[in-house]
């Protein structure tokens, strides 16, 4: 059963700017800008976005929700001062965190999403509904504000939320699959796709090896997982290489793909796709749509943009790999 919802509060559009006391907000000239800078993460550079107006700030149970409206990015979602998404570029990351283990694997029926609360690679799954390959969709969101508020403020992205084939549990991703440890393999997932925030505050054990472990465990033998890597070479790139090493203490046949996100820090998000299949590769779509059928289906992926993902600068490939 879901949550039941919380109202949510709003404060009056003309004086919410004027309002509003947030870290990652300030006021230039006669101008509202947010700024996402992290000292961990990406020190000594900062992404800004011009703010038109406030839509919700609050604090839930687990983060701090900001979410506003651009001047260029259309709606935006922040949560503890990070851009999760916004309405212009959100797509490139849903569309090849989904369609990647999608397809990549020959009968993908049963789909587990560990996050997600604003519903975006949800809606992307629920494509593969129609044609009958996916089956049924489970997310597991701990915050059921984020999933309120996507619905209300970013509604092209969570227009799937209440599909028939979609489940919705409120409930901590990691907990979730501790749950799933003596599962039958029957029960267990085709597709494992981990859209968490960056790994602070509750998201940070999605970044270790017991998840690893835990993934492993919940997939099928022949099974893919894919997850946000929080970083991308730019950034942080030997951290990044130490969690695909992380990655292969648990899987055999490991990858790391990026996408162009350019209201991400440096422009670019990386994933990391994983399975114990030895013999699946992971780099080339195991099934194409024809052009055609890629462009009334999508705005990023395609069978190029699938292989192209994983084709990294000779530099890079000497840590990653």
């Amino acid at each position: 059963m879901r949550a039941k919802k919380k109202k949510i509060q709003t404060i009056p559009s003309h004086v919410r700017l004027g309002l509003l006391s947030h870290p990652a907000v300030v006021k230039i000239q006669d101008k509202y800008w947010f700024h996402e800078f992290s000292e961990d993460a990406f020190p000594g550079q900062t992404f800004g976005l011009e703010i038109k107006e406030i839509l919700h700030h609050s604090k839930s149970e687990f983060q701090d929700i900001l979410i506003f409206k651009s001047t260029s990015f259309g709606n935006v979602l922040v949560l503890n001062g990070i851009v999760q998404c916004t309405e212009k570029d959100e797509f490139s990351y849903q569309e090849l965190i989904a369609h990647v283990p999608i397809m990549s694997h020959p009968d993908p029926k049963k789909v587990l999403v560990i996050g997600g609360g604003d519903c975006g690679v949800v809606r992307e799954l629920v494509k593969h509904t129609e044609n009958g390959s996916v089956a049924s969709i489970t997310m597991v969101e701990i915050d059921q504000l984020v999933i309120d508020l996507s619905v209300r403020y970013l509604p092209d992205m969570a227009k799937h939320h209440n599909h028939p084939k979609v489940k919705i549990e409120i409930d901590d991703g990691f907990q979730f699959l501790q749950k799933l440890e003596l599962v039958d393999e029957a029960d267990k997932y085709d597709v494992i796709i981990t859209d968490s925030s960056d790994p602070e505050g509750p998201a940070e054990e999605f970044f270790e090896v017991n998840y690893f472990k835990l993934l492993k465990n919940a997939v099928k033998k022949d099974g893919i997982v894919i997850m946000q890597s929080s970083e991308n070479i730019w950034l942080n790139i030997n951290y990044l290489g130490e969690l695909v090493q992380k990655a292969k203490k648990v899987f055999s046949n490991v990858e790391y793909c990026q996408c162009y996100m350019p209201s991400y820090t440096s422009g670019q998000l990386g994933l990391i796709v994983a399975t114990c299949d030895e013999s699946k590769n992971l780099k080339k779509p195991l099934r194409r749509l024809d052009e055609d059928e890629e462009a009334e289906m999508f705005r990023y992926y395609s069978g190029e943009v699938h292989e192209a993902a994983f084709v990294l600068p000779t530099w890079a490939k000497k840590i990653v790999r």
